[in-house]
C-alpha cells in the first residue's frame, strides 16, 4: 500500500532530485510502487505588497514521496547521491493522513500561508525600519493581520500623524 514518506535531501536540490527520481522510476519500471514525488511549496504572502504572492518551499531540505516501501523502491530513493535518508532511517515512518492532507491543501492553494507571523499589540511602540519614515518610532493604533498592515501614530513636526505600514517595515 502506498503511503506518504518524508525524505531528507540536500537543501536547494529538491526540484532536481524530484525530476531525477521521476525519470528513474520510469526507467526502472517501478511506477506501480510509486505515486507522487512532491516538493511542498505554497503561495506565501509577500512582504513587498499586500496582493503579491510567491511560491515558497514549505520544508526546505525535504521532499515528500508517495511510495510502497519494498526493497526496490527504498533503494531507488536512497541511492540518489543528494538524498540523505528517509525520516525514520531503515524503518521509514509514514505521515499521518491528517498531516499529508494539511500539506496538500497548502500546496493546492486552499490555505494561504503567511510568511511572517508577528504579534503586534495596539498601544505598543515600534521602530520603523523601511520607507520614508525609516528611523522614526511610533505607537501602534490599529493592526490588520489579514493584510499584514499596521496603522502607526508617528510624531511629525510635533503632531501625531497616522502612517500605514507593512509588518515588514517595522520592528518591535
Amino acid at each position: 500500500m502506498k503511503r506518504w514518506y518524508v525524505v531528507q535531501v540536500y537543501a536547494g536540490f529538491e526540484e532536481t532530485i524530484k525530476s531525477d527520481l521521476d525519470k528513474k522510476i520510469e526507467d526502472d519500471g517501478l511506477e506501480n510502487y510509486f505515486g507522487q514525488v512532491l516538493v511542498p511549496a505554497a503561495k506565501m504572502k509577500s512582504q513587498l505588497g499586500a496582493d503579491a504572492e510567491e511560491d515558497q518551499q514549505l520544508f526546505p531540505g525535504y521532499i515528500l514521496v508517495e511510495v510502497e516501501i519494498v526493497p526496490e523502491s527504498f533503494r531507488l530513493v536512497t541511492s540518489h547521491p543528494r538524498v540523505l535518508r528517509f525520516l525514520g532511517g531503515k524503518e521509514p515512518i509514514p505521515l499521518a493522513k491528517k498531516e499529508i492532507e494539511r500539506v496538500l491543501s497548502q500546496v493546492r492553494g486552499e490555505v494561504v500561508v503567511s510568511s511572517k507571523q508577528a504579534d503586534f499589540v495596539v498601544g505598543s511602540e515600534v521602530e520603523i525600519t523601511d520607507g520614508p519614515f525609516s528611523g522614526f518610532v511610533g505607537i501602534i493604533e490599529k493592526v490588520d493581520s489579514e493584510n499584514e498592515k499596521l496603522t502607526v501614530m508617528v510624531s511629525i513636526f510635533g503632531r501625531m500623524t497616522p502612517v500605514e505600514l507593512l509588518f515588514s517595515q517595522v520592528k518591535q
